[in-house]
């Protein structure tokens, strides 16, 4: 199955007549992203049009999307992937307030999306009378400002060609992130009637090195080299396999515990014997013990590094901490998805896999002890009711599945970690950065086109919540549109469940009802037939499975029709885990 299926017909261009919706369409096609996801909208109609007739939808070629979020999320769910990000042009001000969501999504992610958007005309003469009133917005990037990069809005076609090249390095410097770039009207329609030449991309395309100093590494391995017991948070790091080998050989060499978390990707091997526990998103107490007992903590761009400090001390921390990230950079006054302020005895402002790189060099030999006093943890056990549960799915997948073949695009909490470990980069792609539920689907579309396109031989599976696949089912469209294979199972508890269990918790503080909290929580009266939904997209839909029988057969026909190339939904109802309860009097 391929993507080529909207192949616009040749059309005869009167010689020479290039406008200027042509000089920003070629320009984007320079950045060399292979897609540009969208929902059509009039302010960009020059650029649509330049796209398609003047490139000839090919580099980059046109996804359609049912809706901006979906836009934005399929280009960021690519991203994580590809580490390289595609485009997504945004309709005026509505398009972008709808797309907003998932723009602080891949924001708070570090992950880049090169944004494009209009708005205009911005001389008030040219305007149609009411619609492109209220299309026009002055300084439109001010909607998003606070959670991208860089933002612009262009006054000539000259201009333009600066700022799409701009806003593709800075995209992809890290920290990593959505920019936005926002064409007038006018501009895109005007004919130009004089040569403009464009610089050479290459001239401007290079990063440059973010890498740490020799005094950086010098210090880092004289406070690691003493260590006793040190543990290792590795947070977000790259796919690359070569940097995946490099954060075991550190491990080995130091002894040292690894924590990894479930809202990253990937990063390093869940059944090493260094890794002790299942990737986290609060401690256990078994995860908080072992925390305690260490005597340096290597920080490699962990998120939330003093969220995660604070469950193991409430003050008068003892172990020396070294910070390896450069997140920092992207920090602001108005999003606090900086999370609190981490204590450090060294700062260092580097990429952590470059940093693993240059430490590497400097070590001689190699040591592996491997002398941990802690099993692996199995809190997912036994927290389920009767009835089908995530062990149950993981199971089956398993027994018609190559594992190593298997990439989750996204998993559910209550995941069980410890039955299926992560062995490679591509096991695993975290989660979306932001917690804007409703990013399941859209992100999962674009992670297996991604998938398709660069690991044809990986098996896309995405596991997602009943309410994140609702609130963003429309997405999947492009994937049947498109013939993007991917498996999308939903585990379906029939309720916004994660609520639920706050509901419980404030009932508890409050000495109230607990069974009062399913009370504006339940999708039930009436069920919602989500295999239904999925069909009448054009996926395949499975569903709904309640029984060990069903579950057995519907994931062996799931991942026939998967291998064959379809888009499919497999709808499994799960009884929900129990309800955690929280200690936030600490």
């Amino acid at each position: 199955m391929t993507t080529s299926i909207e192949v616009p017909k040749k059309n005869k261009r009167k010689k020479n007549e290039i406008w200027g919706s042509d000089i920003i369409a070629s320009c984007i096609r320079d950045t060399g992203i292979p897609y540009i996801t969208l929902n059509p909208g009039a302010s960009f109609r020059g650029l649509h049009d330049s796209i398609v007739n003047y490139l000839g939808n090919v580099s980059p070629k046109i996804i359609l999307c049912l809706h901006e979020e979906h836009a934005v999320s399929i280009a960021h769910g690519y991203a994580k992937v590809a580490e390289r990000p595609i485009g997504t042009i945004l309709h005026s001000n509505v398009g972008l307030m709808h797309g907003s969501m998932a723009i602080f999504n891949a924001f708070c992610d570090r992950v880049p999306i090169l944004i494009f958007g209009a708005t205009g005309p911005v001389d008030a003469k040219k305007r149609r009378p009411w619609i492109d009133w209220v299309h026009t917005s002055q300084d439109q990037a001010s909607i998003i400002r606070n959670f991208i990069k860089w933002d612009n809005q262009p006054g000539s076609t000259e201009a333009c060609i600066e700022a799409i090249y701009r806003s593709a390095n800075i995209a992809q410097t890290s920290p990593k992130g959505p920019v936005y770039v926002c064409f007038d009207v006018s501009i895109q329609e005007e004919k130009v009637n004089k040569k403009i030449i464009k610089p050479k991309y290459n001239r401007f395309e290079q990063l440059g090195g973010q890498s740490p100093s020799e005094d950086d590494i010098n210090n880092a391995r004289k406070i690691l080299l003493e260590a006793k017991n040190p543990c290792i948070f590795f947070g977000r790091v790259t796919r690359g396999k070569k940097d995946w080998l490099n954060r075991i050989l550190l491990s080995e060499y130091l002894d040292a515990t690894v924590f990894t978390d479930r809202k990253t990707s990937a990063s390093f091997p869940t059944n090493h014997p260094l890794h002790l526990f299942q990737p986290l998103q609060f401690l256990s107490s078994n995860e908080i013990k072992a925390i305690q007992k260490s005597d340096v903590i290597l920080s490699l761009d962990w998120v939330d590094l003093a969220g995660t400090l604070s469950q193991v001390w409430n003050k008068n921390i003892k172990p020396k901490i070294i910070n390896v990230s450069l997140d920092n950079f992207i920090h602001n006054g108005w999003s606090m998805d900086h999370q609190g302020f981490a204590p450090s005895d060294l700062r260092i402002y580097s990429t952590p896999d470059s940093f693993i790189s240059a430490f590497l060099k400097k070590i001689k030999k190699k040591k592996i002890y491997y002398n941990k006093n802690f099993s692996l943890d199995s809190k997912n056990k036994n927290i389920f009711k009767k009835g089908l549960t995530l062990n149950d799915i993981a199971f089956n997948l398993r027994k018609f599945t190559n594992p190593k073949k298997v990439s989750f695009l996204r998993l559910p909490g209550g995941w069980p970690f410890s039955e299926w470990p992560l062995t490679d980069p591509l096991s695993f792609f975290g989660y979306d950065g932001g917690g804007g539920i409703g990013s399941g689907p859209g992100m999962s579309v674009g992670s297996a086109l991604a998938l398709r396109d660069l690991y044809p031989d990986r098996m896309p599976i995405s596991i997602i919540g009943d309410g994140d696949y609702l609130m963003g089912v429309n997405a999947l469209w492009s994937a049947a549109h498109y013939r993007i294979p991917i498996l999308i199972i939903v585990a379906n508890n029939q309720s916004y469940f994660n609520d639920e269990m706050h509901q419980d918790r404030v009932a508890i503080e409050r000495g109230r009802n607990r069974e009062n909290k399913w009370i504006g929580q339940k999708i039930i009266d009436p069920e919602v037939n989500l295999s239904q939904i999925a069909i009448s997209q054009g996926l395949k839909g499975i569903g709904p499975i309640k029984n060990s029988i069903d579950l057995k057969n519907g994931v062996m026909e799931s991942i026939k029709l998967l291998k064959e190339g379809y888009s499919i939904v497999l709808d499994v109802i799960i009884e929900p885990r129990k309800p955690l309860v929280f200690n936030n009097k600490k």
